[in-house]
C-alpha cells in the first residue's frame, strides 16, 4: 500500500509497541492498529524487531515515523524512560534502519509526537502563539510550540518543583500509587503548572494522557491564570504524530 496522503507511525511504550497506517489529512487511522507487547529486555535490537514485525503485518513499504520515551537529538537517544538503558547513546534511526531496510525513518520523543498531532488535528488554538502540551501518565511528558512549530526535547517532567521532580509528585502514576483523590492531586498538579506558568508564560496548556479524560474533576480546581484544556487526541496521538513527523521530514 502506498499513497501520498497515507503515513505510518509507531509508538514505543514501556508495556506495548503500537503501529498503524494514518490518514495524514484527517489524523485518523486507516484500518486497525497493531499492538505487540514490548519485549523484555527492551534492547534496541529487540524493539526494532517488533517494529519491523508491526510494519510487515500492515504490509507497508513506505516511510516510517517512530516515537519513543527518549530525548532524541540528531537521531541519537540521550535518555531511556521505561525502556532498556542500553538505548542511551545509540543512533536510534540506524537501529531501526537495520530492521526496516532502505526507507525514510524519523525518530522523535513520544511527547513531541503527541504534541505535533494535537497541533494539527486537535485544539485549534494549539497552533497560535506559545503553547505547552503535557502528557500526564507514568511521568509528565512535554512539548513546546510557538505558532505550531516544535521546540523538541523539553522534558519538563524532570524539572524540580520545590524539592522533587515534577513527575515524582504530580504524575497520574503517583496519584494512583498514593491513592490520592482528585481534590488532593489537583493541588499537586496546580503547584507544578504554576511553576511552569511563571517560567514560560504560555498562552495555553493542553493536557493529554489518561487523566485528561477526567479533566472536569480537576481542571476547575486549578488556580493558575493560563487556560488548561484537555487534548482531543489521546491514545492515537503518538502514532499520528510519528507518521506526520516522517512525512514532514522532521528529524530532531
Amino acid at each position: 500500500m502506498s499513497n501520498e496522503h497515507i503515513g505510518f507511525g509507531v509508538d514505543i511504550g514501556g508495556s506495548g509497541i503500537k503501529g498503524a497506517l494514518v490518514n495524514l489529512d484527517s489524523g485518523d487511522f486507516v484500518g486497525e492498529r497493531v499492538k505487540i507487547k514490548t519485549p523484555f529486555p527492551s534492547t534496541p535490537e529487540a524493539v526494532a524487531a517488533v517494529v519491523a514485525e508491526i510494519v510487515s503485518q500492515k504490509e507497508w513499504d513506505g516511510p516510517v515515523g517512530i516515537c519513543m520515551p527518549s530525548v532524541i537529538k540528531d537521531q541519537i537517544a540521550l535518555s531511556a524512560a521505561n525502556i532498556d538503558k542500553s538505548w542511551i547513546g545509540t543512533n536510534a534511526r540506524d537501529v531501526f534502519a537495520k530492521a526496516l531496510g532502505d526507507r525514510e525513518i524519523s525518530v522523535l520523543n513520544d511527547a513531541d509526537a503527541a504534541g505535533i498531532a494535537e497541533v494539527e488535528h486537535g485544539i485549534a488554538e494549539a497552533s497560535e502563539g506559545p503553547v505547552i502540551f503535557l502528557t500526564i501518565g507514568t511521568g509528565i511528558g512535554s512539548a513546546f510550540f510557538i505558532d505550531g512549530k516544535l521546540f523538541p526535547n523539553t522534558e519538563l517532567g524532570h524539572m524540580l518543583v520545590g524539592k522533587k521532580e515534577a513527575e515524582h509528585q504530580a504524575s497520574s502514576a503517583v496519584k494512583d500509587r498514593e491513592e490520592l483523590s482528585f481534590k488532593k492531586w489537583s493541588k499537586r498538579i496546580d503547584k507544578v503548572l504554576l511553576e511552569y506558568e511563571k517560567l514560560f508564560n504560555p498562552k495555553l496548556f493542553i493536557v493529554g494522557g489518561g487523566i485528561s479524560r477526567s479533566h472536569e474533576k480537576w481542571v476547575p480546581r486549578l488556580t493558575l491564570e493560563t487556560p488548561v484544556k484537555s487534548a482531543k487526541l489521546r491514545n492515537t496521538a503518538g502514532i499520528v504524530g510519528a507518521a506526520m513527523a516522517v512525512a514532514g521530514h522532521v528529524t530532531p
